[in-house]
Order: structure tokens, then sequence, then C-alpha cells
């Protein structure tokens, strides 16, 4: 089974992908971490490295493809990434999560120990316009379309393990589908 988590940062991809991948065995592949891990390499904030990015189409290019390479190999298999439910298109399950920007500061301010939430506000929409100009640019793929995805759930109203439920309940109703 192949499965892809994509939303907006603070959302809680990478915190679904981590509970879904350890509860049911499957290998996670997190393009967010990469990205991060990059961005720290090369000793930058991730919106500075969003800019280079976009300056360079290779940085998000080589991820993209990593990503799309290794879910196309592998079966029992997590895909955490804004562009996941695009790149492995035949994923058996797709999954957007949505959260408001209020939300969504709050966590990152806290996860990236950001100085204060306005200064985490004005990145993130800075990050956010930078990668959606860049998806169109280089794949013609508009973010902000979720008819790609099987389930849009809102992260604000549930913790992790009650967006895990929901999730695992689809995941076993693919698993095991009721004969008719």
């Amino acid at each position: 089974m192949r499965v892809t988590v994509s939303g907006l940062p603070g959302s809680g991809t990478t915190s679904l992908s981590r509970y879904l991948a350890q509860r049911h065995g499957f290998e996670m592949i997190s393009a967010g971490e990469v990205f991060r891990q990059l961005a720290k390499e090369h000793n930058m904030e991730l919106a500075a490295f969003g800019r280079l990015a976009e300056e360079d189409p290779a940085y998000d290019k080589m991820i993209d493809a990593r990503q799309k390479e290794i879910a196309s190999q592998r079966d029992n298999i997590i895909v955490e990434g804004r562009l996941s439910g695009w790149m492995v298109e035949d994923a058996d399950l797709k999954i957007w999560l949505y959260a408001p920007i209020g939300c969504r500061i709050k966590r990152i301010a806290f996860r990236d120990q950001t100085a204060d939430e306005a200064t985490a506000k004005q990145l993130t929409l800075e990050r956010e316009k930078c990668e959606a100009g860049r998806y169109l640019s280089y794949y013609s793929i508009d973010i902000g379309d979720l008819s790609i995805y099987h389930l849009i759930l809102n992260s604000e109203h549930w913790d992790v393990e009650g967006l895990g439920a929901i999730v695992d309940t689809a995941i076993s109703r693919l698993a095991r589908p009721e004969q008719s």
C-alpha cells in the first residue's frame, strides 16, 4: 500500500506520517525533513533556502524525483510532502491535512523555535508563496487544487491519534474492502 500525506507547513503532515509508519510498519519518506536538512546544511533559514531553491530548481526537482522513484519501487510506504499526492500518482490513499493559519503558526513557532509568532507567520507565508510559484512553474501544479485527494482532514480538530484513527480506518477498508 502507498499512502501520501500532504499539507501546508504546520498542518501536521510529519506527525501523522510518523504515526502511520509506526502503526502499520510502513517505511516513511519526508520531503520536508529533507528540505529542512538541506537548509540546515547550507546554514540558511527555510525561507532563504526556499529563495535559493527558487533560483535553482535542482533542489526541488532532486527531492521530488527521489520521492517518486522510491515510492514507485516500494510497497507499504508513507510518502510525506507538499507534492507527494501529485508525485505518487498511483497512491492507494492520498491525504491532505488542513489547519487554519493561526494554528499552523503556533505549531511552527514551537517546532522551529522561532523568536515570535509574527516572525513565524511572515516566514511561513513567504515560504508558501515561494513554493506555490515553484510548483506552478516546474510542474504546472496548483497546490490549492485538492481534487486529487481521497481524504481532506482538519488537523486543528484532532490530535495525531485522532487523525490516525480516521486514517487507520481508511487504510483497513482499503486493505480489506467489503464484499458486495
